[in-house]
């Protein structure tokens, strides 16, 4: 069993940044493919980013690439997203999830999911 918890969400003005921190227990963190995922007022969950095991690898939304960077520490047990130039269409909620795999999917296909942080992004 894993169980995630983030932080770093807030209310930040368009333009601003915020860095959002998902931390894992359990000792096998570091063989987990990791994802942020948000989900905004009436729409779906969507994926924004997504890191391999050892960080190698990474995924980017369209919408939020060259603006958010994901990065993970499994030393720490957390990993992090990086959330520059923010805009008014990024507030939602923001997800973490594990995946039992050592290799990402951009679908909803994972095992584990935080409670969730709220970012708002004024204009």
């Amino acid at each position: 069993q894993v169980q995630l918890v983030e932080s770093g969400g807030g209310l930040v003005q368009a333009g601003g940044s915020l860095r959002l921190s998902c931390a894992a227990s359990g000792r096998t963190f570091s063989s987990y493919a990791m994802g942020w995922f948000r989900q905004g007022p009436g729409k779906e969950r969507e994926l924004v980013a997504t890191i391999s095991w050892r960080g190698g690898s990474t995924y980017y939304a369209d919408s939020v690439k060259g603006r958010f960077t994901i990065s993970r520490d499994n030393a720490k047990n957390t990993v992090y997203l990086q959330m520059n130039s923010l805009k008014p269409e990024d507030t939602a909620v923001y997800y973490c999830a594990a995946r039992m795999s050592q290799v990402y999917t951009t679908t909803l296909d994972y095992d584990y999911w935080g409670q969730g942080t709220q970012v708002t992004v004024s204009s």
